[in-house]
């Protein structure tokens, strides 16, 4: 009798994954959308090289949709402090789907905020970058004096390779 049952429940697990059982029937992927490394790194540069014409010693950091580094450059000059700064305002730029500037107005107005999470910062100079409504990553920019200023350099970045995302 133990072997029928055996030699039962062996056909019925047999049928069930010939016959697709346990599985859904239909599942949707994921569908993401990428930044191609070389506009993550023409969107760096472009940042970089903005803030230059102005003497501004800064660095860019693109992040992926991941919050992982995609491209960086440090200018000419700029602080060895700005690479780790820039990569935090691009960080946390994604972490919250917005630029940091409209991060840092909102913080002003509800008080002070207190974190204990790695590599959020709130400065200007972090700025999304989309397809369409899809953030797909950010730049973070660093080394200029004033947050605004980073931001500026930031989105002259995105403003290089917006039209080429798709």
């Amino acid at each position: 009798m133990r072997q029928q049952v055996k030699m039962t429940v062996q056909a019925l697990a047999t049928a069930g994954l010939i016959c697709g059982l346990g599985l859904p029937a239909h599942a949707d992927a994921l569908v993401t959308h990428r930044i191609p490394a070389a506009l993550a790194s023409e969107a760096a540069a472009e940042a970089v090289a903005f803030c230059a014409k102005s003497n501004y010693r800064e660095t860019a950091v693109v992040v992926d949709a991941d919050g992982a580094r995609q491209a960086e450059l440090r200018g000419d000059g700029a602080g060895i402090h700005t690479l780790d700064s820039a990569n935090d305002k691009a960080y946390t730029s994604l972490t919250f789907k917005t630029d940091t500037g409209a991060l840092l107005e909102r913080a002003q107005q509800i008080g002070p905020l207190t974190s204990r999470l790695p590599h959020l910062l709130l400065f200007q100079g972090g700025v999304v970058i989309k397809i369409g409504d899809e953030v797909v990553g950010a730049i973070g920019a660093s080394g200029a004096p004033g947050g605004p200023l980073d931001e500026a350099c930031a989105r002259a970045g995105v403003d290089a390779i917006r039209d080429r995302l798709k």
